[in-house]
Parts: structure tokens; sequence; C-alpha cells
């Protein structure tokens, strides 16, 4: 506030008690004094309710306070005055009297004026709306409470349909809080000094050609993101740049040339073009001035990438995000400043007990305590106080104590952090707490796909579906992951791959950090951090004795045969390959994986990469997940020898080569027990093989976003066990095969976005336990009439999007 409330408080006290010695020695001005002691004594309440209600006025009303400030500070001048004249000074006192009177009346003015209303009303309405909004957070944790308790299962099959009503109830929960947190947290944010970093942040935007690369900068966790957000939602900002702004996240290891391709197309209004048709970082364009542009950087670590995403352009501003200072490249900087005494400990409590203040049956000196050692570090202050919450206070003690223990947070010791970090996976079960340390096994800053993460879990900790989502749920309860959804996920047939998971860079930190502190041969993970040209020295130069990691992460680029040595990991049961390449050669130490159940195997370069030795899976007796993203697939026949465990087997983004072809691969022969199958934007992809139609194991079957898609088996219908059947953005899709409609088993039917399927079969009506049908943006002109005696079809699981539906259903 302009003027603190503090110091109007005293003026007005040490007024009303001259007033009183004044009244008392019976001075000329006696009846003024008493007058405007009275005034004083109505406008004291006012004034003590806005020292101690800790509500922030309106800018607007802020010119108000001050003036009566200044009005009682004259009146506290005039009052001393007073005391000190001569009594026998008449004439004096006479002047001083009719000071007191006019006094007065400028005080009854304040308080019969607009003031009292304006400021009892502002009081008034901000109470109110914070008493209501915390009403719905008790009540929307209250609920949630319930339904954690009384979740049901939906399918027990695969394919996400397992998690059912816990797919559902999650992620409704997500988006309620999203809905009605979101917007309580923009704003408790503004009220933690982001307005202050916003107005700053928009100055060095606003400037013209001076500055035309200008950065955040800050300790990680200190909410450059957060504020790199606002900037980027800020209505001035969007009307500024007429809504030309890119937000990129560059990560420590980034795609130079994809990123590069984004900006550059973003800027040229030429989207998609090839990487090759980017210019060298040193043109420098000819761009019409006005064309006004704004591109954020985020998490930048390297000046050397810094200066390759950089485009000289008339009218491009470019706002870096990083914890580094390039003050060759900065034209201007912002400092994001730590969380300060009241501001942190609000922001402790809105995490740990939901409201911005300490409440009264809180241990006061322990609660400030737990915060003075979070050093104001507004990610620290969230987790932490998020994993104490409902804690007993003994937890809370027994936070404080291990808090205590450690240095205090520095800016150039991110390890300080962790350290401290390390207090929130305390209270976390154990099996909670590995499933955490898991999350360190995938890049930084990527989207983990839901069903990778279940998989992972369900593979090494014994878990069913339910209990792993539940887990998610409960992480990011503790903020120590964010869900993010896709538009179209929400109910209990979303596939897992519609949520993704993505989690905090210093998060992702702490996992590793605390996961890897035993020797590299006896590590639980045996992790890359970072992505490498090789494997680390450490592991060559401990080869030689076995490593009995469970689980392991390797981040490289292109690796040949050459490339790999000898490992033998006898307990491994999860491998995951991240890379960025064309080309990638299996590790021959799969060879040595005899328990290993879950393979991952993600391209993150900008085309799809050759797979070599392929032929290891044949030693692969035991894996039941399969994952491959952005690989080709033209040598699936070096599958020689059947997969006879593998439950589920996603495609992602894959080259296909007619590599699925029957007089390639038999999938019901190499797959036989396979329940779950999904194959998402494989372009290629135009007709699904016919022995799709043998596996009789099958439960869900997923083909989207595969645009050239044209035709399914014809035998469709023998899939008796094959529960649900996704083949949404598919619109190269005319028709189902009439036996679709044998399909006994099927609950599920997505045709949603097959814009050229203009109708089902007109047997449809003898799917008696078909459940929904989603059909938005799809173009079907009727449904069969058939279906009117769907059993278990109603109305409402008849997504809307369609045009026409049949008499027997009203129109949808």
């Amino acid at each position: 506030m302009v003027v603190a409330d503090l110091f109007v408080g005293e003026i007005a006290t040490e007024l009303l008690k001259t007033l009183f010695t004044i009244s008392r020695k019976s001075y000329p001005c006696k009846s003024s004094a008493e007058s405007l002691m009275a005034s004083v004594n109505e406008l004291m309440p006012i004034i003590e309710e806005i020292k101690y209600s800790g509500v922030e006025l309106p800018f607007n009303r802020q010119f108000q306070l001050d003036a009566l400030s200044r009005t009682l500070t004259e009146g506290l001048e005039l009052s001393r005055k007073v005391s000190a004249s001569n009594r026998w000074n008449v004439y004096k006192n006479l002047q001083l009297s009719r000071k007191m009177e006019k006094m007065q009346k400028k005080i009854s003015t304040f308080i019969n004026g607009p003031l009292q209303a304006h400021i009892l009303a502002d009081v008034h309405h901000m109470r109110f709306e914070t008493t209501e909004r915390f009403d719905k957070m008790e009540w929307s944790a209250k609920r949630l409470e319930e339904r954690i308790g009384n979740l049901k299962i939906g399918l027990g099959g695969g394919g996400g349909a397992g998690a059912g009503g816990w797919v559902e109830e999650a992620v409704k929960r997500v988006e309620e809080e999203r809905n009605w947190d979101g917007s309580f947290e923009h704003n408790f944010n503004l009220g933690l000094g982001i307005e202050e970093g916003k107005r700053k942040v928009k100055e060095m935007v606003f400037e013209k050609e001076i500055f035309n690369v200008v950065g955040i900068c800050g300790i990680g966790g200190s909410g450059k993101t957060t504020l790199a957000n606002e900037i980027c939602r800020d209505d001035q900002v969007r009307r500024h740049f007429e809504n030309r702004i890119l937000f990129l996240t560059v990560s420590q290891s980034p795609n130079v040339e994809q990123l590069r391709a984004k900006i550059f197309g973003f800027i040229t209004g030429a989207d998609g073009m090839g990487n090759d048709l980017v210019p060298n970082r040193d043109f420098q364009f000819e761009w019409r001035i006005g064309a006004r542009t704004l591109i954020v950087l985020d998490d930048v670590w390297s000046l050397k990438v810094l200066e390759q995403l950089i485009f000289k352009v008339a009218g491009c501003k470019t706002l870096v995000v990083s914890r580094f200072k390039f003050p060759t490249v900065f034209k201007a900087t912002y400092n994001v400043e730590l969380l300060r005494g009241d501001e942190a400990i609000s922001l402790f409590c809105h995490s740990a007990f939901g409201k911005t203040s300490i409440p009264p049956a809180a241990d006061s000196n322990l609660v400030k305590q737990i915060v003075d050692e979070c050093k104001g570090l507004p990610l620290a202050l969230k987790v932490i106080g998020a994993s104490l919450r409902d804690q007993p206070e003994i937890c809370w003690a027994s936070a404080k104590k291990r808090l205590s223990k450690g240095e205090p947070i520095c800016e150039s010791h991110e390890s300080k952090l962790l350290d401290r970090m390390a207090i929130s996976t305390q209270f976390l079960s154990k099996k909670v707490r590995e499933c955490f340390f898991d999350l360190g096994s995938f890049p930084e800053d990527k989207k983990i796909p839901l069903d990778v993460l279940i998989n992972v879990w369900v593979e090494i900790h014994d878990l069913d579906d339910e209990e792993a989502f539940a887990i998610l749920v409960e992480l990011s309860d503790k903020n120590l992951l964010t869900l993010v959804r896709d538009a179209r996920a929400g109910d209990k047939y979303s596939s897992y791959y519609e949520i993704g998971v993505m989690q905090h860079d210093v998060l992702r930190d702490l996992a590793i950090h605390l996961s890897s502190r035993e020797d590299v041969n006896e590590c639980k993970r045996l992790l890359m951090p970072r992505r490498e040209e090789q494997l680390p020295r450490e592991w060559e130069r401990n080869a030689d004795r076995p490593f009995n990691a469970q689980i392991v992460s390797i981040h490289t680029g292109e690796m040949k045969e050459m490339d790999w040595f000898r490992m033998d990991f006898p307990k491994a049961e999860v491998l995951v390959l991240n890379f960025s390449a064309n080309e990638f050669f299996l590790p021959p130490f799969i060879d040595d994986m005899p328990r290993l159940r879950a393979l991952v195997v993600i391209n993150y370069s900008a085309s799809n990469a050759t797979i070599g030795n392929l032929s290891v899976f044949s030693n692969l007796a035991n894996l039941k997940s399969l994952w491959l993203e952005k690989v080709s697939l033209s040598q699936l026949s070096e599958f020689t020898i059947p997969l006879k465990k593998i439950r589920k087997m996603s495609l992602i983004l894959c080259k296909i080569h007619n590599s699925l072809e029957e007089s390639v691969i038999d999938l019901s022969q190499k797959f036989p027990c396979l329940s779950e199958l999904t194959i998402d934007h494989c372009e290629d992809l135009i007709q699904l093989p016919s022995s799709i139609s043998r596996m009789q194991s099958l439960k869900s079957l997923s083909i989207t976003n595969c645009h050239n898609l044209e035709k399914l088996p014809p035998y469709l219908g023998n899939l008796k066990s094959l529960q649900i059947l996704r083949l949404s953005a598919c619109p190269s899709l005319k028709m189902l095969p009439p036996c679709t409609s044998d399909l006994a088993s099927l609950k599920f039917l997505d045709i949603s976005q097959c814009v050229n399927l203009k109708a089902l079969p007109e047997g449809i009506g003898k799917l008696s336990r078909l459940e929904k049908i989603d059909m938005r943006e799809c173009l079907l002109v009727k449904l069969p009439y058939s279906a009117a005696s769907l059993e278990s079809f109603t109305r409402s699981n008849l997504r809307r999007g369609c045009f026409l539906v049949m008499e027997g259903f009203e129109e949808g």
C-alpha cells in the first residue's frame, strides 16, 4: 500500500491521547478538541479494521487513504501546538480554536463522505469472496475424499478402460481444480509480487528496437515460468502483439533445428516448412514494420543454443526465461525476487492449509520456522507445504528439524535446494516414493505419455492399473507432477494416451538425486540425467561387474553397434531408450536382461529413425509391454520367435512400410496373448492386416490419427473378446465392415472425426453390450434402425457431433 496502515493507526492513537490532555486542561478550544476527539473515535474502528484485517485496497482507493493520513498528521501537529500554547495568550488560542474547528470539519468530511462507505464496501466484498472461495475449496476437498473412497472400476481390461471410473473421476477433478483453482491461483500470485514483475517485464517487452532480446532470470523454482505465462496471458500484451505469441520450452537437451524451424515458421507464417529452408542464424530478414511478434524461450541453459534461436527481425521480440544471465545477449533483464515474510507465509499456507494465513489451530511458530527454512523459494514453499498438509503436528516438528540441519538455500548451489525439496518425499509411502523416483527415467520438459508411466509402474511395482493411477493422483496432489490432458479425454473410456504427465525440472533433478546415492552397480535405477553422445564413462569403468538396477534409462544421440559395450543386467525389468537420431542400433546387452518386462523406445528427432538389431527381441521371453515411438518398422520380420507374454503394444508416429502385412508377419502368431494394440499417427498405414482378426485375446484396439487408413479387416468380427474399438481421426475410412456387428463384447466404439464415414453397419443393434458411441465431428448421415434396440445404450451416451440420427433416437 502507498501508506502503511501501521503508521496511520499510530498517528491516530497519538492524536487521541493529546486531545484527552487538552480537554482535561480546559483550554479555550476545549469544545473543539472534544468534538475532534469524538470524530477520531469514530474513525479509529475503521483504521483498526484496515490495520488488522490484512485486506489490500485497490489502487483507486489509495489516494483516499493518503489524504486521510495527511489530515491526521495535520491534526496531530495542531493538537501539539494547542497543548504548548500559553493559556493566557487569548489571541493565539482563538486562532488555534478556529483551526481545530476546521480540522474537525475536515475529518467529518472523510467520515460522512464516500470514504467510509467505499472502504467498508470493499472490505466486505473481498471478505465475502474469500470466504466463498475457501468454502468451495473445502467442499471440493471433501467431495474428492468421498470420491477417492468410492471410485468404481470400469472395465477390467486395459487400454485405459481398465482404469474406468478412476480416469473419469480424476480427470474431472483435475479440470474442476483447473477451472476453479486456476483463477484463484492467478489472482493469488498477483498478490504475491508477480504484478510488479509483470509491470517491469512489460516495460522491457514494449520498448522499441533497443530491447529486441530481454530476459527473466532467477534460481530454479522461483516462479520464472509462472511470470512468463502471465505475460503471455496479459490482455495488453496480446493486443500489442496481435496474439502473435509463441511459447517454446528449450530445456537442457534441445533439438535446436526443430526449434529454429518452429520459430522461423511462426515469424514468416510458413509453419511446417522443413529444416533445410531455415536460413543461417546470422541472416537478416526484411520484414514489414508493425508485424509484431513475441517469442518466449523458456528454460534456456546454454548461450550457444540461445544464439541459434534468436532471429533479428524488425518487430520481433524475444523473451528468454533462464536460471542464468546472458549479458552479451540480453538488452534488459528482470531478476525474479524470492518471496519475503508475509508473502512466503501466504503461499505456504495456501498449499498446507488451503488458506492465505496461519489458522488459529496451527502452531504459528512452527509454521514460521518451516517457512523460514524454505528461504522464500515458491516451488519449495508449495511442494513442502503440500507434503505436510493434513499431517499430525509431530510430522511438522520432524520436518522442521530436518530442514534446520541443512545449509541455507543459495542461488549457486541447486543441490541445496534438492536437499530441502527431499523433505517433500519423506511423508510419501514407500511405494509412492519409489514411483516418484521413477519419473527421473524420462527426459526433462517432455510430456510423459500416461500409458508408458502406468505400464512401467504396473510391471516393476506389482500394481494393477487402478492402483497405479491412484498413485499418480496422489503425486499430483502433492505438487510433485502435473497432469496434462488432451481436449478429448475425460470419461471412463479415455485412453491413457490422451493424458500425459509433466514434471518441473527441479523435481526431476530431485528424483534423480535421491535415487542415485548408492554405488553405480547397486543403484535401483541406472539413469542418464541428460542427453549425451555416448554412455557415461562411469558405467564403462564398472562394466566388469553386474549392474543390479531394475530400471535402466538411456538418453543419447545416434548409436551404432560399436558405440555400445557389454553390460550385465540380471535384475533389469524396465529399459527406457530415449534418443534423437535417424539411426539407432538397439543395445546388444538386451540379451543380458532375462527379466525385462517393459521396453520403451522413443525417438525425439524430427524424422523417423531406422532401428537396427531387432533380432534381440527374440530373447525377451518375459516382455509384457512394448512402446515404439517415431521409428521405422521395416524390419519387423526379424521377430523370429513369438513373444508369448506381451500384453500391450503401442506404435506411435511410426513408419509402417507394409511391415504389418500378413505376408511379412503374422501378428496372431508373433503376439498370441496381446490384449491391447495402439497405433497412432502412423501416416502410411493404409489397411489393417487380416491377421489381427485372429488375435482372440485382444480387448482393446485403437487406430487413431491414421489419416490414410482406408480399410479394416473383413473378419474383424472374429475378435470376440474386443471391448474397445477406437478409430478416431481416420478421415479416409469410408465404411466399417458388416462383421463389426459380430463384436459380441464391444462396449465402446469411437468413430469421431471420421469425416467420410457415412453410415454404421445395419446390424449394429446386435451389439447388446455396447454402451457408448463417440461420433464427435463426424458427418454420419444416420444410424441404422436396428440401433434403437441396443440394450445397454442410452441417448446420453451418444456423443454430440453427428448431423442426423434415425427416428428411434432424438436428434444429436
